[in-house]
Order: structure tokens, then C-alpha cells, then sequence
């Protein structure tokens, strides 16, 4: 696995000195996502409590995430990928129809925190301990979870693997921001119905005829109503396909387009806002390279999972982005240390 990487290891010579500024950034990210989220709903029978749920999971994970990994990185790091173990495990017996995406993004997040766990580990056996963890949930993963699942997983665990020998975060969080733009960019078209010569038959087989309509729906809606949009969590009555479909459709399976249609415009900025926050924020974070990387590559593989599924829907991995993103930008404190 290579020497022990501490908080001062490789990764950080392209690091600015660290400030607040990151984080007065995420404050008016995250209110300007819960105030226009208010502002799409008024005069108009919206319902904007899931997206202020939304905003407060996520503060109220990275606040966790920033106390308990100033404290006690390593275990808060392993006891968050325990959890996320658990609960991937829970959803992909339970076989519900529609989480699919939530049991991606668990495996998702359960890999990356126990990776981050075993990068912020000094000592050399409870590092390989906790890397054994890392890949034992990937492995659960390609045996129990869902294709997507089992590619995420896979990917964060290789990404954080080969993080070790990037000596500079920037040009890989430029390019994991890239990965996201040309997701997004893919994900518009399918909608819009604007790939030249249509949707490929293999794309069009994995990501369904049914969704590929919602998404068109969702577009649909996002034209007629670009700045405010419909209002909050009004797909389900405006959206032809949803109201043909046998299991009761809320969303799009789309983040970027349920926002589009839910919020307009400016909802979907504010939605880029925030992933382009907590990408700075890994950039200025104290911790060691391999650590913002691994954190950096989940939040990624989670953003693309969000693009082409329903992922953000659900509150405990709202909250686990934001307690993974805590945790990767937590000042470690050393023993001994004064406030």
C-alpha cells in the first residue's frame, strides 16, 4: 500500500493557505439553494419542504463531519462507512422498487469513507485493516449491489488507490469537475433529444425507454417556466409519463433535470454551486492529498449517480455527502493541541 500519508503528506503543494472563506462560500450556496427553493414556490401549490430537508441534511452532515474529523478522524471515518455498510446492505435486501439509486449511492459512500478512513490511519496495521474493509464493501458491492453501484464502488476504490501518486489536487479536481460537466452535458441532450442521430441503442437500453421520457418531460416543463420553473416537487402532476406509469413517479430520476423543472434556471446553478463548493472546499482542506482525492472521487461517482438517477432523493445520502465532505476538510487536531 505504499508509506503511511499523514495530514502533511503529498497532495498539498497546490494548496492555498487555509481560510474561512470556503465556508462562508457553502453558507450562501446552501441558503440561496433553501431561499429560492422558497421563492419557486410561492403563489403555486409547491411543496418545497424536500429540498429544504435536502439543504439542512447536507449542512447538518458537513458540521458533523468537520467537529468528529477534527476529533476523531479515523474512527468517525470508519463508523460512517460501518453505517454505510449497513444501510447498503438493508436497501439491497429489501429490493425496494426505486431505490435503486439509493443503494448505489450508499455503496457509493460507504467505500469512500472506510478508503478516507484508511488514508487518515498512522499506524501500518490498522491501516491495512481498514483498507481489508474498503475492499471487502466493494466486493459486497459487485456481488449484492446494482450495476451502478458495483462501477462506483469499484471506481472510488481505484481512484483512491492511485491518488497516492498525484503530488498535486488541483489538475484532479479540475478533471473530476470536467467528468461531471460532460455527464451533465449528456444528460441535457438525452433530454432534449439533441445527440445527432438520436440516443444509442445501448445507452437508450440502460437507461430505459421510461426514463428517457421522464427526462423529456422534465425538459418539457423546464421550457415552459425556465426562471421560476413549475414549483417544487410538482413533477409528479405536470409529467404526462409519470401519470401512465404503474409505480408512482415524484421525480425524474435526475437531479439536474428535476431542479431545471422544479426550480428553473437558477435552481440548476445553485445545484452546481454546490458541488462546485465542496470541490474548493477539498482544495483548501488541511488534510492530506490522498484523503481530499478519495473524498473528492466519492462526491464525483455520487454527482453522476445524481445525474442519471433519483440518488439525492433521499435524506441519509444528502446527509453522507455532507458528512464525507466534513470530514475531508476537517484541520485535524493533534494531542496536546489548545482550541
Amino acid at each position: 500500500m505504499g508509506p503511511v500519508v499523514n495530514d502533511h503528506g503529498r497532495g498539498n503543494h497546490d494548496r492555498p493557505a487555509l481560510s474561512g472563506a470556503s465556508d462562508i462560500a457553502g453558507s450562501f450556496v446552501l441558503g440561496g439553494c433553501a431561499v429560492w427553493a422558497l421563492v419557486s414556490a410561492m403563489g403555486r401549490l409547491a411543496r418545497p419542504e424536500g429540498v429544504l430537508l435536502a439543504v439542512l441534511a447536507v449542512a447538518a452532515g458537513y458540521a458533523c463531519g468537520r467537529i468528529v474529523g477534527s476529533l476523531v478522524p479515523v474512527a468517525a471515518a470508519t463508523g460512517a462507512a460501518l453505517a454505510g455498510l449497513g444501510l447498503a446492505c438493508t436497501t439491497t435486501l429489501n429490493g425496494l422498487a426505486g431505490h435503486e439509486g439509493l443503494a448505489a449511492a450508499e455503496w457509493t459512500l460507504a467505500t469512500g469513507a472506510a478508503c478516507c478512513a484508511a488514508w487518515a490511519a498512522r499506524q501500518t496495521v490498522l491501516r491495512l485493516a481498514l483498507w481489508a474493509l474498503a475492499v471487502v464493501i466493494a466486493l459486497t458491492a459487485v456481488v449484492g449491489g446494482s450495476e451502478a453501484g458495483r462501477l462506483a464502488s469499484g471506481g472510488v476504490l481505484v481512484c483512491s488507490l492511485a491518488a497516492a501518486r498525484l503530488r498535486r489536487r488541483l489538475p484532479a479536481l479540475v478533471t473530476l469537475a470536467l467528468v461531471v460537466t460532460v455527464a451533465a452535458g449528456g444528460c441535457w441532450a438525452v433530454a432534449q433529444d439533441a445527440l445527432p442521430g438520436g440516443v444509442p441503442s445501448a445507452l437508450r437500453g440502460r437507461l430505459t425507454e421510461h426514463r428517457i421520457q421522464l427526462w423529456q418531460d422534465a425538459a418539457r416543463i423546464a421550457g415552459s417556466s425556465p426562471v421560476r420553473g413549475a414549483g417544487p416537487d410538482r413533477f409528479a402532476e405536470l409529467s404526462a409519463t409519470a401519470a401512465r406509469s404503474a409505480v408512482p413517479e415524484a421525480t425524474p430520476h435526475s437531479a439536474l433535470l428535476q431542479q431545471a423543472a422544479d426550480q428553473g434556471l437558477p435552481g440548476v446553478l445553485l445545484l452546481g454551486a454546490a458541488f462546485g463548493w465542496m470541490l474548493c472546499a477539498l482544495w483548501r482542506s488541511p488534510r492530506a492529498g490522498p484523503v481530499v482525492l478519495t473524498a473528492a472521487a466519492t462526491l464525483t461517482a455520487l454527482a453522476v449517480e445524481a445525474l442519471l438517477g433519483n440518488a439525492l432523493s433521499f435524506p441519509q445520502v444528502t446527509a453522507g455527502t455532507g458528512l464525507l465532505a466534513g470530514l475531508a476538510t476537517a484541520r485535524r487536531l493533534e494531542p496536546g493541541a489548545g482550541p
